[in-house]
């Protein structure tokens, strides 16, 4: 183990009484009470918080000095499977092919457009440059676009940027004819919005003091004279357990406005033929119940769980405005297929779904009314694949567009005429430094639980790599929020499976890999099977000889953190290392802070412990942070983001501090904070590659057992 000193947090308890319930956090003062401005100014921190992250950051380094190397190769090898001055597909629209591009070397893209009979490929020859994000991040330790967008006319080009990693967004809007921003630019912005489908307006989301997003405003897409005064608001959210969204109905109908959380929707609706309408709701929320919806020209089509439609179904209205005394089932519920979500073109209908862990997509050509019309299925033949449908800005075409790649395949990009079946390939994802599909295999194999669950893992090695447990081994898993672990390509996992490791996906309960069902099984008083799942699949990978106890390294992030952080104190001997990138670990902690961004949003996900004793009892029995004990904790490296607020800076570095005063071991316990940075890390493609590098340095160094001999 290396001669440097790690940092030792100061302890100052803290008694927390709640529930009739105590707790002493020692470190609580890890949290800056002015956290709200610290977010939009980083500078403000308070100094001996600072002062502490800063020695943090040093000794990671100073311990990780010897695998400096190592990254720089890691990253090189990722950089080079990546093609510099690459290219999307453009899009086509009206006119116009839009699309994206990079410059070789360039860490942001360039947005453009070309006339639409342009045949010149990828170059830039009769290029209308949008928006050029490497001239507005120039000199910025931090930038990143969210949103970005023409108008319907296409006379205008909006974005949203942030330029510290706090996700508080400005919307700025340009007249494409001059070059020049109309009105002032919108502040304290969440990262999405859109124009009206007459191009006259913008609707924009704002954020509150807490990084929630509270409020839906108007503002004319050319402001008059004076401008910044010209916001109306439109729509105000007052339960802050709510996310807001906006939207354009395919049809170019409406104008949507999305409410919702992890369990319930509503959707509220503004005619296009009258946008400064008040917004009129199309089904009221009920706790439980999610649906979405789009206008297919001459009928709703809403996709939703209500009525125990566990992994939804669809239901159309005839009605101006769908309510649910409207809704006609059309596509039904079938247990164990998965309805993700649904496309409308003019003449055809298209949904994506996912049974056991696989996605497919079923076209299904347009019928009078609720009739179904004829239906047939796209998918491939791989044992493990990701299939995606991609967004386009036409509604009257035959061609829709999905994405197909799989461990060993790089995402390829087809364009798909949905009348024909005939399937064209526009791109194939290109790996400078070369990929042989052939030198690998991906498999798919099935864990199963103490109660009989069966949970699928994805492996991806070399041909050669043995088979015996002398392999290391990558888990990977996150298991929240409904989220997938699609089974994808990834030009990072190779510089470890070129290295004779096996990257394995656990998909765990919590997430939706096998329906919305896989979901309900791994939240609230079921979220334990999220940790139980992962050592299973951990245990199963032993069992088979894919690898041995104390060769794994695990690796998740944000909630995948949290799993992170439970595994590593319910199983400390099967992790050779483990890796939490902004780990969500201090969980009843942040539960119980209301005023933290997504608290009210996320106790339908954990529960509220601060008006639920049961729910307190069980976040207390499974938050990283409070359930750390006296025991040998393996190696970990944990990361975070000075601004960010999803899981605050505090979470990462108070584990670390708890870790080491309890660990009875002397494995390196790390913390890395970017402090220039959020929840995503670094902005740039290449910077967060090395990020990346830093992770997989760390778990080879870990894994090999090199931190013994230093």
């Amino acid at each position: 183990m290396s001669a440097t000193k790690a940092p030792v947090a100061a302890k100052v308890p803290h008694r927390i009484e709640q529930l009739g319930r105590v707790r002493v956090d020692d470190y609580a003062w890890m949290k800056d009470e002015n956290w709200q401005q610290v977010l939009r100014d980083p500078k403000v921190l308070r100094a001996d918080i600072r002062s502490h992250l800063d020695a943090e950051n040093a000794y990671t380094k100073a311990v990780l000095a010897g695998t400096e190397d190592l990254q720089a190769r890691l990253f090189a090898e990722m950089k080079g499977r990546i093609k510099e001055d690459d290219s999307s597909v453009p899009s086509p629209d009206g006119p116009w092919d839009y699309y994206v591009r990079y410059d070789l070397g360039a860490e942001h893209p360039i947005h453009g457009r070309r006339p639409r009979s342009h045949k010149g490929g990828g170059s830039a020859e009769g290029e209308e440059v949008l928006l050029d994000e490497p001239a507005l991040a120039k000199g910025k330790a931090f930038f990143q676009v969210g949103a970005a967008s023409h108008s319907p006319d296409h006379a205008l080009f909006g974005w949203a940027a942030d330029e510290q990693g706090s996700e508080y967004y400005q919307i700025r809007v340009k007249d494409l004819a001059t070059g020049q921003e109309v009105g002032p630019p919108i502040e304290s912005a969440y990262g999405d919005f859109v124009f009206s489908p007459d191009s006259r307006w913008i609707f924009w989301i704002w954020r509150d003091e807490n990084a929630r997003p509270a409020k839906v405003f108007r503002r004319p897409a050319r402001p008059g004279p004076g401008g910044g005064g010209d916001d109306t608001l439109v729509y105000e959210e007052l339960d802050d357990g709510m996310f807001l969204g906006v939207g354009v109905a395919s049809d170019d109908s409406h104008v949507l406005i999305h409410v919702g959380n992890q369990e319930t929707t509503e959707i509220l609706l503004i005619p296009a033929a009258d946008t400064t309408a008040a917004p009129v709701v199309a089904e009221p929320r009920r706790v439980g119940v999610k649906y979405s919806l789009d206008h297919w020209t001459d009928r709703w089509v809403i996709r939703t769980n209500d009525d125990g439609a566990v992994d939804f179904k669809l239901c159309t209205s005839d009605a101006a405005v769908p309510a649910k005394a409207t809704w006609r089932d059309w596509i039904a519920h079938e247990p164990g297929r998965y309805i993700t979500g649904f496309a409308a073109f003019a003449g055809h209908l298209v949904r994506a779904e996912r049974v056991n862990a696989l996605d497919r997509l079923v076209v299904m050509d347009r019928a009078p009314g609720s009739e179904r019309g004829a239906e047939h299925i796209v998918a491939f033949d791989e044992e493990a694949y990701a299939l995606n449908l991609e967004g386009g800005y036409e509604y009257d075409t035959t061609t829709t567009r999905f994405v197909y790649q799989s461990p060993t395949t790089p995402r390829q990009t087809f364009d798909y005429d949905m009348a024909t079946r005939a399937r064209t390939l526009r791109k194939t994802q290109e790996i400078p430094s070369g990929h042989d599909p052939a030198r690998y295999v991906a498999r798919r194999l099935t864990a199963r639980a103490a109660d009989g669950a069966e949970i699928p893992i994805t492996l991806l090695m070399l041909k050669d790599t043995p088979q015996d447990g002398s392999a290391p081994l990558l888990l990977y898993g996150y298991g929240s929020y409904g989220h997938a672990m699609e089974p994808s390509f990834s030009i990072r996992n190779l510089s470890l499976v070129d290295r004779g490791w096996i990257w394995a996906t656990a998909h765990i309960r919590g997430g939706s890999d096998k329906g919305w069902g896989w979901f309900l099984d791994g939240r609230k008083e079921k979220k334990a099977n999220t940790f139980t799942d992962f050592i299973a699949c951990a245990e199963h990978l032993v069992a088979g000889n894919y690898a041995s106890a104390g060769r794994i390294a695990a690796y998740g992030g944000s909630a995948g953190g949290m799993l992170m952080g439970a595994v590593a104190n319910l199983r400390p001997d099967l992790w050779g290392a483990i890796i939490a990138a902004v780990p969500f670990v201090d969980v009843l902690n942040t539960m119980s802070d209301t005023s933290l961004p997504l608290t009210p949003p996320e106790w339908p996900e954990w529960g509220n412990p601060i008006e639920d004793a049961e729910a307190y009892d069980r976040i207390a029995g499974y938050s990283p942070y409070d359930r750390v004990s006296a025991q040998p904790y393996p190696p970990i490296l944990a990361t975070g983001g000075l601004s960010d607020p999803r899981v605050t800076y505090w979470e990462p570095a108070k584990w670390v501090a708890r870790l080491r005063e309890s660990t009875t071991g002397d494995a390196p316990i790390l913390l890395k904070i970017n402090m220039e940075a959020g929840h995503g890390g670094a902005s740039g493609r290449f910077d967060f590659l090395k990020e990346i590098a830093l992770d997989y340095a760390f778990a080879i160094w870990a894994v090999d057992g090199s931190w013994k001999a230093e």
